[in-house]
């Protein structure tokens, strides 16, 4: 599928009804992320997020600096609010659908293929709310977006410069997240399948992208190289990690897509690029394995690791924007083919189908988490799960009025985390464990915390966590607190008077309330989604 100059016998403009109509959706999905952004609370990963962006620090253990750079960004704007808070990933969002639009206008000419792309992408759960979701993936899929964009952009001029942008937004995806490197099989795919591959090969211009690419990224890596590659190592085992095969956990990774990407959704666009994918090789059209290649190899990953490995419900957001190109430019190449003209429209008939439905979904989601009371999911529901901190918060501050305490110890991210954004740092909360998740942090208030009352908050499960026989901690049972949504108790945090003790925020490595255990922390979402169905 090279990219030829503007085919006249195919539309340039819709009709106006028919524009306007569409132009209106776009504009009502863009007004229904804005009230989710501003409504729904920071859900745990997000509230830990959101304290990364509190902090002066090249990198962070779990993920590169990037989202921590879109919430101060939203936050120097609106403040430490919802909507602040995930203001950037809103932007991220439109910034995704000009950049797709523009792909599948450049490789298409067509304004049909345009406008399927950019509904595909509003008819996914995935992107139609959760893009205004505090994640590094959403963060990731402008800067892949773009650096794909840019290798159209080769293509299409044949001018070499465009792969020094490329290497400029690779390097600002790596920035964003380590999934990122998922997308190299494709640049490579891209340079050595098509005809030009000896051009390419001896230009420098692929490989001064390459090394823009890691000089942009070079904060992580001159961060890990600070701490002992702390970062690639944490990854490293969380990916390399095997349990027992499990078809649960398979289906579990194909379930989350057809419901996050769209029951009809999801295959059409699976179709999509295995089309695309076999005409590409077949015909060494650059475009075509790019766009393909972007997409197959991280499903295929994916798919292979769910056999052994829970896949999170965010990993593979990044690559299905690039899917949806490759489904509208695929289609669009159907059409123009007399041969497959019953095939075109029975591909045109299903693509119609999955953004309707797929919008419709996305609607009545919203409406379901924005303006419902019924917990039609009970325990089981995700947005539940994660709900209620503000009673927990609440609570601790009673407590701390009675008591004196001045200072707040947890023993998980979580619970750190949405304690500190209920609290907005009025007082110090501390996650005594897993201290290396938290290299280079500011002082929370030692000021506050040595020689103090503290006051621990923790699931009940962590009532008697082993870690407080190594200290000299007297702990005093104060009573329970339980975590409810639209009436039903999620979870039960117990709250004890700490005394004698003071904490060490800086334990040396390897020491047990240093070291982080990504296999354990895996284990743990395993547990929870099993505590929340009994």
């Amino acid at each position: 599928m090279t990219i030829a100059p503007s085919d006249k016998t195919h539309p340039q403009r819709l009709p106006r009804r028919q524009f306007y109509a569409i132009a209106a959706v776009l504009a009502l999905m863009t007004v229904l992320r804005m009230i989710y952004a501003a409504r729904i609370d920071l859900r745990t990963d997000e509230a830990y997020y959101w304290t990364w962006s509190k902090e002066n620090v090249l990198s962070f253990l779990d993920h590169p600096p990037m989202i921590a750079w879109f919430i101060r960004f939203g936050t120097a704007i609106f403040g430490d609010t919802n909507f602040g808070a995930r203001f950037a990933c809103l932007l991220a969002m439109l910034a995704s659908q000009f950049i797709l639009a523009d792909i599948v206008r450049r490789v298409t000419r067509d304004i049909r293929a345009v406008v399927l792309a950019l509904l595909m992408l509003d008819a996914a759960v995935y992107y139609g709310l959760l893009m205004a979701k505090l994640a590094p993936d959403v963060a990731l899929i402008p800067f892949a977006l773009a650096m794909v964009w840019s290798l159209v952009r080769v293509a299409e001029t044949d001018d070499g410069r465009w792969w020094l942008l490329a290497g400029v937004f690779g390097g600002l995806a790596l920035l964003s997240k380590f999934t990122a490197v998922m997308l190299a099989p494709a640049v490579f795919a891209f340079i050595i399948v098509p005809d030009w591959r000896r051009r390419w090969l001896l230009s420098p211009y692929p490989w001064l992208a390459a090394l823009i690419a890691i000089a942009i990224f070079s904060p992580v890596l001159i961060w890990n190289g600070m701490h002992d590659w702390a970062s690639f190592k944490f990854q490293f085992v969380r990916a390399a990690v095997t349990h027992h095969l499990s078809i649960a956990r398979f289906g579990e990774f194909l379930g989350l897509q057809f419901s996050l990407v769209g029951p009809v959704l999801f295959p059409v666009t699976l179709s999509g690029v295995a089309m695309m994918t076999w005409r590409g090789v077949r015909r060494r059209d650059g475009v075509s394995i790019l766009l393909a290649t972007c997409v197959a190899v991280p499903f295929l990953y994916f798919l292979w690791r769910s056999l052994t490995l829970r896949i999170g419900d965010t990993w593979p957001m990044f690559m299905w924007p690039i899917g949806f190109a490759a489904a509208a430019v695929n289609l669009a190449w159907m059409i123009r083919q007399t041969s497959m003209a019953k095939l075109a429209r029975s591909s045109v008939r299903w693509a119609g189908i999955a953004v309707v439905s797929g919008i419709a979904i996305v609607i009545l989601t919203f409406y379901y988490y924005v303006f419902s009371t019924s917990p039609l999911l009970g325990r089981l529901d995700p947005g539940g799960a994660e709900a209620g901190y503000e009673q927990v918060a609440a609570r601790a501050q009673e407590e701390m009025a009675k008591t004196g305490a001045t200072w707040i110890a947890t023993m998980d991210y979580r619970t750190y985390a949405e304690l500190r954004w209920w609290l907005k740092d009025r007082v110090p909360v501390i996650q005594i464990n897993e201290r290396g998740r938290f290299i280079g942090f500011k002082d929370p208030g030692m000021d506050l915390i040595r020689g103090h009352t503290g006051l621990y908050v923790a699931r009940k499960s962590d009532e008697n966590n082993p870690l407080w026989s190594a200290t000299s901690a007297v702990r005093q049972p104060l009573g329970e607190v339980t975590r409810t949504w639209r009436g039903i108790t999620m979870d039960t945090y117990v709250l004890q008077k700490v005394t004698n003790w003071t904490p060490d925020l800086t334990p040396v490595p390897d020491a047990p309330l240093f070291r982080v255990h990504p296999v354990a922390e895996n284990a743990r979402v395993v547990m929870l989604a099993r505590a929340t169905s009994e």
